[in-house]
């Protein structure tokens, strides 16, 4: 059976990607994000120290859901299940992570681009395909993605600006991935304020392309 998106995720519509120069710097920026309504957030393994910090990022973490993205091997996989990941997410298809995902009965997201791809992606138990680099693309590609794959579920990711959030939804994506245009420089010193700020702009963002 193949596994669904979380509720949290379909909700809020939102998947913060946190990239930081080490792990030490999440959880100032993950308690800001859960607290804004932001609750699904993926913690990418380029940031050292990812799946040691997991379980107590968790633990502090509320009903905030929590995976691991940039996963590329089955072992690194399995060790973010095993560290308490929510969901993974991969930059391309990686058979390895669907199937380390699929016996740890998580959902996973991988990415894909072209129509062979999203099939693919599909084809080996995606919760939903992430569309990446989304910005290469833009919104009207889901669109024509919906004719030949209906049952297809998307997640764009990469270069997706706030005020671009509703078309993305209004296409027909579950919800959006977003890195820098959310995060800003949270991790460089930057405003947690403005982080709550930008966060509550995406939030709505989604509202809109929901109502639309």
């Amino acid at each position: 059976m193949r596994p669904t998106p979380s509720d949290t995720l379909t909700r809020t519509g939102v998947l913060a990607v946190l990239r930081a120069p080490d792990a030490s710097l999440y959880g100032p920026v993950v308690r800001t994000l859960a607290e804004s309504g932001v609750r699904c957030i993926e913690l990418t393994l380029t940031t050292p120290g990812t799946i040691a910090t997991l379980p107590r990022l968790i633990a502090a973490a509320g009903e905030a859901e929590i995976g691991v993205g940039t996963v590329r091997e089955e072992h690194e996989a399995r060790a973010a299940i095993d560290a308490g990941a929510g969901f993974l997410v991969s930059p391309g298809i990686m058979p390895g992570v669907a199937e380390a995902a699929a016996a740890g009965e998580v959902p996973v997201y991988p990415g894909a681009m072209t129509p062979t791809e999203v099939d693919a992606a599909w084809r080996l138990g995606a919760a939903a395909v992430k569309i990446f680099p989304a910005a290469t693309v833009g919104p009207d590609y889901i669109g024509q993605l919906r004719g030949p794959f209906p049952d297809v579920r998307t997640l764009p990711s990469g270069g997706i600006a706030l005020d671009e959030i509703p078309a993305w939804i209004a296409a027909g994506c579950i919800a959006v991935s977003l890195g820098g245009p959310l995060l800003g420089d949270a991790f460089a010193g930057g405003s947690l304020v403005a982080l709550r700020e930008r966060a509550e702009q995406a939030l709505a963002a989604v509202a809109r392309g929901r109502a639309a």
